[in-house]
């Protein structure tokens, strides 16, 4: 693949530390979360892949939108990413809940966010990796 676009960011201290864009654009307080014993007086990793996966997909499903001449621009996709022990380490889960405006029934909704989840990015390298629940709503 010929990268069209390379994002630049750097973390330091992990988890209680700080992560920074090249650009500056971005730059957070990193914490942990109050649930996992941390003080949560900041953003996680988890919170920023939630973050990222909803607009890419949403992205995506306005792509597939478009190509079928469906107008999907007022959908909304919620990322939820959850982290939990997974054998000796942790592991990931994702649901993406996508709110379709009323004009599209449900056969064609179910269709156009199966198209996305094959064209979004961020689908094509969890796939096979973690769980990915999509729930229309």
């Amino acid at each position: 693949m010929e990268a069209l676009y390379t994002a630049v960011a750097t973390a330091t201290h992990g988890r209680e530390g700080r992560a920074v864009t090249s650009d500056g654009k971005l730059d957070l307080q990193l914490a942990i979360p109050v649930e996992m014993g941390g003080s949560g007086q900041g953003t996680n990793p988890e919170q920023l892949f939630a973050a990222g996966y909803a607009a890419c997909f949403a992205s995506a499903l306005g792509l597939v939108g478009r190509q079928a001449k469906i107008d999907v621009s007022d959908a909304a996709v919620t990322g939820e990413v959850g982290i939990g022990k997974q054998g000796e380490g942790f592991g990931l889960a994702v649901t993406l809940r996508v709110e379709l405006p009323e004009t599209v029934d449900e056969a064609t909704g179910r269709k156009l966010v199966e198209q996305a989840h094959q064209v979004c990015p961020y689908s094509n390298a969890t796939r096979g990796n973690i769980p990915v629940e999509l729930v229309i709503e």
